[in-house]
């Protein structure tokens, strides 16, 4: 992958300097030689890095990093001809991310830029990773377990003792209404309203019968459930 450079800087021998010596380890360089132009560039040409004078025409590097740390991450390094360390903290408190003082090495230049993508790299891939976690984490709460008792909420899968259990689209629908509800003492009522809807034309009695079948899928033995107990007189009761 090709890194992207917006060189800042408004010395012709320098921009030509740093150019040559990027362009050679392989990155692709554009320039901008005053604050404005910079601040255009930037947001036109999306930089993975930016290499900033503070001693520009327009606008100074200090108002073009401000600026810049309130758009984006790119990592900025800070040029100045000055070695006053006022210049070194002022950078670094409107958002650069490192400070090289004037005179400098290429080599030394090289290996800032090299240190700022690579920081760049990690934390992308570190936040990455705390995405994946947290799609993981989603994806776990989507699966409903209750002893040897699975319910895959995405896939709408039921498993119980190892098995896969093939439930029919309202069986499946009154099993996670029933479970995420666990402990609760739910009305024929409500659970008609809630699995099949409120304009449902049939009675309380479909609710039955798909408990029935249910138990007959999830249920030791049937006959006395344990899983899903009838309330008598009010309806059911998921104990998982």
């Amino acid at each position: 992958m090709t890194h992207k450079v917006l060189v800042v800087e408004d010395e012709p021998a320098l921009v030509d300097t740093l150019e040559y010596n990027l362009l050679k380890q392989g990155y692709e360089v554009v320039i901008a030689m005053d604050g404005a132009k910079a601040l255009d560039m930037a947001r036109r040409e999306r930089p993975d890095v930016v290499v900033l004078d503070i001693m520009l025409p327009v606008m100074d590097g200090f108002e073009v990093c401000r600026i810049l740390r309130q758009e984006t991450n790119v990592p900025i390094l800070m040029l100045t001809a000055r070695t006053d360390e006022v210049d070194k903290i002022v950078g670094l408190e409107v958002g650069a991310d490192d400070y090289l003082s004037k005179p400098f090495s290429m080599r030394e230049l090289m290996a800032r830029v090299k240190a700022l993508l690579r920081r760049v790299r990690l934390a992308r891939e570190e936040a990455n990773e705390q995405a994946a976690e947290k799609r993981d984490a989603a994806l776990r709460q989507e699966t409903l377990v209750f002893g040897d008792l699975t319910i895959d909420l995405n896939r709408r899968e039921v498993s119980c003792k190892g098995q896969a259990q093939h439930l029919k689209p309202k069986e499946f629908d009154l099993l996670v209404f029933l479970a995420r509800n666990r402990g609760i003492v739910l009305s024929r009522d409500l659970v008609l309203e809630r699995v099949w809807g409120w304009d449902y034309d049939g009675g309380s009695r479909t609710v039955d019968v798909h408990v029935r079948w249910l138990r007959e899928k999830i249920e030791q033995d049937p006959s006395r459930p344990v899983r899903i107990v009838t309330v008598r007189g009010v309806g059911y009761r998921f104990e998982g």
